[in-house]
């Protein structure tokens, strides 16, 4: 027979099944307590409210002849053009394509605001 059939039974190697799932917390109780004290509480988040992007084309609102005219002159350019932004410039070209001339260079900005 086979020197390995009759080893000895301390000769021969064992093998440990080890549990790695086992989680052993070592730490003393106070330990664990104080630390668990020391923790600050959790923070609440603030919810924020959004502003909703809204597309003046689209909104509910009643628009006056000179508004929609405005607005589908420049929907054409865009279209035309090829263009999705318009420079302030195309803007003013559209405006002029459409018929509007300056009459009164000394208005102020603050009286427009005031109309509304």
């Amino acid at each position: 027979m086979s020197a390995t059939l009759n080893a000895p039974a301390s000769s021969k190697k064992r093998t440990a099944h080890v549990n790695r799932l086992a989680v052993v917390d070592r730490r003393a109780r106070a330990r664990r307590q104080a630390l668990a004290e020391d923790t600050p509480p959790p923070v609440e988040r603030r919810t924020v409210e959004r502003r909703k992007q809204i597309d003046p084309t689209t909104c509910e609102r009643d628009y006056s002849d000179d508004e929609v005219d405005f607005m589908r002159a420049m929907d054409e350019y865009k279209r035309l053009a090829g263009r999705q932004f318009p420079t302030w410039s195309e803007v003013l070209e559209v405006v002029r394509a459409i018929g509007y001339e300056r009459v009164n260079a000394s208005v102020e900005i603050s009286t427009i605001l005031e109309d509304d």
